[in-house]
């Protein structure tokens, strides 16, 4: 399946929902134990498989008998220790082996770290695809994967060139999000972890592209700007 032809719906559907209602405690509580309990065990597998040849890291990449954590820690360690060093042929394949795993899997942990990695891989032809969707990983309902997600995002946008397409691409995906969230911005007064996270990609896209944009947006957001 062709990455270029992935639907922006398509990510819509696996990224998780845009607004969430407000948490009681107890909801905050749980989630915030469910970030650090997420985070601590995909940084206990990447630590694990971190000195790993890349031939074994591929082949986990691969093996459908592990659980998502340590397929998550794989692909990251791959990411960090190997994606720049790999050419040719052998880049052709184990991009191929990411698209495979990105359209078998359902684990948010591996999906966020297959689309940082494929941009990371080729990001003129991944780009599009790959951080609308991260884009809308940062309101998925796990804190482990916003934490992720913008990770990813700051980590591509400094390995660019600062460029107009990329920065048109961000803008283009936050514009449809706040329009679709436009009437919540009314009662915010300070942005949250969340949305302060969209407003940082945002200025950067503005900042390249120019303040006209910004006539563009929702006017129910100019306050927040």
């Amino acid at each position: 399946m062709k990455i270029k032809g992935l639907t922006f719906i398509f990510f819509l559907a696996c990224a998780g929902l845009f607004c969430l209602p407000q948490k009681s405690f107890s909801q905050e509580t749980n989630e915030k134990l469910g970030v650090f309990d997420d985070t601590n065990i995909l940084d206990g597998y990447t630590k694990e498989y971190q000195d790993e040849p890349k031939e074994a890291i591929i082949g986990r990449i691969n093996d459908d008998t592990i659980n998502v954590y340590q397929s998550a820690a794989a692909i990251r360690v791959f990411k960090e220790n190997f994606s720049q060093n790999v050419f040719g042929h052998e880049k052709l394949l184990i991009e191929q082996d990411l698209v495979r795993r990105i359209n078998r899997t359902n684990s948010p942990f591996v999906e966020t770290e297959i689309m940082h990695t494929l941009c990371l891989l080729d990001r003129y032809r991944y780009f599009d695809a790959m951080v609308p969707a991260l884009i809308l990983k940062l309101d998925h309902y796990n804190g482990a994967v916003n934490e992720m997600a913008a990770a990813a995002l700051d980590d591509i946008i400094a390995k660019g060139k600062g460029s107009a397409r990329d920065a048109r691409i961000i803008f283009n995906t936050l514009r449809k999000v706040f329009f679709l969230s436009r009437n919540t911005f009314k009662s915010i007064t300070e942005p949250d972890q969340r949305l302060s996270k969209k407003l940082k990609l945002l200025r950067w896209s503005v900042k390249v592209l120019g303040a006209q944009e910004v006539k563009k947006l929702p006017k129910e957001m100019m306050h927040l700007l």
